[in-house]
């Protein structure tokens, strides 16, 4: 049977790509993806047929994904950070009912929520939530009306695709959505070029980070009403009643 594996390969570099998502692009005779992430992979996979289409075709995408495996070949679709957070793995399913005699099998990765965290310090210990502020493929009022809701249960929030050429006040609105339920001085913490040349984090508070440019390479951190800076870093504690100044629990 053929078989088309859909790779996370991390927020960026080959150092954060699981062992498996290595393995599965070992084994496949075609890698297929977005060109900025085929650019990510193709040295370390230099013996492969590589694919790729613009932003905005994905569906052509997965029907290439397919269509490769038909002829009897091994394919991986890749997707940066994780497939099943705003990757690819829905859509291959939805495409993939046209080809039921093709195996699908998704590869999870190292999300951008989860890399940005750790270059933070440690912002996603409790309760969060993932919003994407780009309306592309969701309303606005929909957006505005998730991140009110996360803002009142005191979720902390990861943003991604905070801003673009089309969207460059989004970050700003959303944080004056937050504003109305949070503190100005909440901890938060943006992160860019996660595991990429250019990485690069800060931490500020709420009402700093409504006036910070940012753009699609960059995923945001909007802390809870207990975030804290500790030696420099963004962390949320889960509830531990720890006394740092007794050194115990």
């Amino acid at each position: 049977m053929s078989k088309v594996f859909v790779v996370g390969i991390g927020p960026g570099s080959y150092e954060q790509m699981t062992i498996k998502a290595v393995e599965s692009l070992q084994n496949s005779d075609v890698i297929i993806g977005y060109t900025v992430y085929i650019d990510l992979v193709k040295e370390k996979f230099p013996d492969k047929l590589f694919l790729s289409t613009p932003m905005t075709q994905e569906v052509k995408r997965c029907k290439m994904a397919f269509e490769e495996a038909k002829k009897g070949k091994t394919v991986s679709i890749i997707c940066s950070g994780d497939p099943g957070v705003y990757g690819m793995a829905g859509l291959m399913h939805e495409v993939g009912v046209e080809y039921p005699k093709v195996e699908l099998e998704i590869v999870p990765g190292v999300s951008a929520a989860l890399g940005g965290a750790a270059l933070l310090g440690a912002p996603l210990i409790h309760d969060f939530c993932v919003i994407s502020l780009s309306d592309l493929l969701t309303p606005f009022e929909t957006i505005e009306h998730r991140l009110k809701v996360a803002a009142e249960a005191d979720f902390v929030v990861c943003l991604y695709n905070p801003s673009s050429k089309k969207r460059q006040d989004y970050l700003q609105k959303a944080c004056d959505i937050v504003l109305k339920e949070r503190s100005k001085d909440t901890i938060c913490g943006i992160v860019e070029n996660i595991a990429r040349e250019g990485e690069a984090m800060r931490i500020m508070t709420l009402q700093e980070l409504r006036d910070i440019k940012v753009d699609m390479f960059h995923t945001v951190f909007i802390g809870n009403s207990q975030t804290k800076v500790l030696n420099g870093r963004m962390v949320t504690p889960r509830g531990y009643h720890f006394d740092c100044k007794k050194n115990h629990f």
